[in-house]
C-alpha cells in the first residue's frame, strides 16, 4: 500500500539553502523558484523522506551538480532509489544523517554547499499501522525508523524499569503523568505484555487526568518513545556539529524541527556558533583572543496560515537557517 507524503515548508527550506540573497522577511522566497534561478554545487539531503524536498532542489541545479540523500527507513531509501534511476545527479545512502561526514569521505567529498534536515516523522511511517509510530492505527509498536534493526519500542517498553520509564517519558514527551502512566505500564506488562499502538494509547489515555484541547492524551507518550528508541536528539546533536565541518564557506544549513525539544537544540547550536565567545564574556581574555563564529544565523520561518489550513502536520513546523562563515 503507497502512502502519499506532503512536503512541509518545501520552497522556503530549499530557498534559504541556495539563493543567496535569501532572507527571511522577504516573501519571494515563499515560492517556486523553479525557472527563475539555476546554481550549482553539492548538497545533502539528510531526511530523504519520500523526496519532496530532494525533488524541488534538484530543479534548482545544473546537470554538474550532485545531491546526496540519506536515510534510515528502508522504505525511504527505496523511494530514493528509484528517483537515483531517474537523475544521475542523485546518490544514495542507507543510514543515519550523522554519518554524513564518513559517508561523503567515501564518496571523496570532504566539502558541500549546502546541508538540509527535516526532523520531522513522514506521513507514510505515520499512516501505516505496522510501523507503530501511531496510536490512531492499530499495529504492532514498533517506532523504529529503520525496522530493519535495533530494538522495538514494545520490547523496551516491555523490559525497562519503572524509574527509566518514567524519565523518557518525562524528559522527551514533556508529559506531567510520566510517573504515573510508568507504573501503569509495568503494572500491566506483568500479566499481559502491552504489544500494540492501540494497546499502550488506551493504558496511557486511562492514566492521564487532564487532555490539552485538540490533543490526544498519548501523544505526549508516543512521541517521548520514538524519540528515546531512535536516539532522534543524540542524533541531530552530532549531526549539527558534522555539518559545522562539512560546509564550503557560504554554505547553508536548513532544519526543519517539529516539537521544542528539537528546535531547542537547533536554535542554541546556531546561538554558540555564530557566537562562541559568549561563553567567555566574564572571563579576563583579551577581544582578540576570543574564538570567533562559524555560524551566522539567516533566520527562522514558520508555516503560511494557507499551508497549515491545506496540510495541518505542518502546524508546528519551524525552519531555521545557518550560513557557513569564514572563522
Amino acid at each position: 500500500m503507497e502512502f502519499g507524503h506532503v512536503t512541509v515548508l518545501l520552497y522556503e527550506t530549499i530557498n534559504a539553502l541556495v539563493h543567496p540573497e535569501f532572507h527571511n522577511k522577504n516573501s519571494l522566497f515563499r515560492g517556486s523558484l523553479e525557472g527563475k534561478f539555476k546554481t550549482s554545487g553539492v548538497f545533502v539531503d539528510g531526511t530523504f523522506g519520500r523526496g519532496g524536498h530532494s525533488r524541488y532542489l534538484l530543479s534548482l541545479l545544473g546537470r554538474d551538480s550532485k545531491l546526496f540523500v540519506f536515510d534510515r527507513d528502508p522504505q525511504a531509501i527505496e523511494a530514493a532509489k528509484q528517483l537515483k534511476e531517474e537523475d544521475e545527479r542523485v546518490e544514495v545512502v542507507h543510514g543515519a544523517f550523522s554519518s554524513m561526514q564518513k559517508s561523503l569521505s567515501d564518496f571523496g567529498i570532504q566539502k558541500v554547499d549546502g546541508i538540509t534536515m527535516d526532523l520531522g516523522i513522514s506521513s507514510p511511517q505515520i499512516d501505516d499501522g505496522t510501523r507503530g509510530f501511531s496510536f490512531m492505527r492499530d499495529g504492532p509498536l514498533d517506532m523504529r525508523m529503520d525496522n530493519s534493526k535495533g530494538q522495538t519500542a514494545a520490547e523496551w517498553i516491555n523490559s525497562a524499569d519503572v524509574e527509566l520509564l518514567a524519565k523518557v517519558i518525562k524528559e522527551y514527551g514533556e508529559e506531567r503523568f510520566a510517573l504515573k502512566i510508568a507504573k501503569a505500564i509495568a503494572s500491566r506488562r506483568e500479566s499481559n505484555p502491552i504489544r500494540t499502538t492501540h494497546e499502550l494509547a488506551e493504558l496511557v489515555s486511562a492514566n492521564v487526568r487532564t487532555r490539552e484541547k485538540g490533543q490526544h492524551p498519548a501523544t505526549r507518550t508516543f512521541q517521548a518513545i520514538r524519540i528515546y528508541i531512535n536516539e532522534e536528539l543524540e542524533e541531530l546533536s552530532r549531526s549539527l556539529a558534522t555539518a559545522i565541518d562539512l560546509l564550503k564557506v557560504g554554505g547553508r544549513l536548513s532544519v526543519i524541527s517539529f516539537h521544542s525539544l528539537e528546535d531547542r537544540i537547533v536554535k542554541q547550536f546556531i546561538a554558540k556558533e555564530s557566537n562562541p565567545a559568549s561563553e567567555f564574556a566574564r572571563l579576563p581574555i583579551r577581544e582578540i583572543d576570543m574564538p570567533k563564529g562559524s555560524l551566522k544565523s539567516l533566520g527562522k520561518l514558520t508555516a503560511t496560515e494557507a499551508e497549515i489550513a491545506s496540510n495541518p502536520r505542518s502546524r508546528s513546523a519551524i525552519l531555521r537557517v545557518a550560513e557557513r562563515t569564514d572563522n
